[in-house]
């Protein structure tokens, strides 16, 4: 801990804005984490309630719990539903569907694009930490004995060089993290639009007796 304080402490007043940058970002991915997660697990349970009672023609069970629920599976679900009676041809569900998840993309994006544009502002915070001790220390030794002159450059250069590393400690998890909760929104993406793929071949199964928006 002294040798984490000391390595602050000597990077100068840069240091400080990347430890904010740092934990703005690290809240960022934790929140997203947790959202994305119960999102994906949500989205899975809704699917395995609603889906049986699309396979029995038993639209009207299926859209109460559709309305009652709160993932975006259900959310669409519901949409589809609706749209049904009114629909002429497979396409029209469709649109009602593909409306459905272009309102749920923004909102599982959400944030996610801030994570990566901390992790390049703590990247060059670090730099321009680094360029303005440098400036500092050869303004100093300009000043010094030729003797001190050695010494005190190193010295300075080696502070300056903390404002960079530190700024690459921030980044490079940030980034790790940006990356990883992209790809989970991927798969929730992905998840919801083979969901609708079922959903549409599952309606329009027609077996006798049956039709949109009545139930089996």
């Amino acid at each position: 801990m002294d040798s984490v304080i000391r390595f602050l402490q000597e990077g100068g007043a840069f240091m400080y804005p990347i430890a904010i940058i740092m934990v703005i970002g690290l809240a960022i991915a934790l929140e997203r984490f947790i959202f994305l997660t119960r999102e994906k697990s949500g989205n899975r349970q809704a699917f395995e309630e609603i889906f049986p009672l699309l396979q029995k023609r038993d639209f009207r069970s299926a859209l109460s719990y559709a309305s009652s629920s709160e993932t975006h599976i259900a959310t669409i679900f519901a949409a589809g539903i609706q749209r049904m009676p009114s629909a002429q041809r497979r396409e029209d569900v469709e649109y009602a569907l593909e409306e459905g998840l272009m309102e749920a993309i923004p909102q599982l994006e959400k944030r996610t694009p801030y994570i990566a544009t901390l992790a390049n502002v703590a990247t060059l915070l670090g730099l321009l930490g680094t360029i303005m001790g440098l400036i500092a220390a050869f303004t100093a030794v300009a000043n010094a004995a030729p003797a001190e002159k050695a010494t005190l450059l190193s010295q300075s250069i080696s502070v300056a060089m903390n404002t960079t590393a530190f700024g690459l400690i921030a980044a490079i998890p940030l980034l790790l993290l940006h990356s990883y909760l992209q790809t989970k929104t991927a798969e929730i993406v992905d998840s919801i639009e083979m969901a609708g793929v079922k959903f549409l071949n599952t309606i329009t199964d027609k077996k006798p007796g049956n039709t949109p928006g009545t139930n089996g």
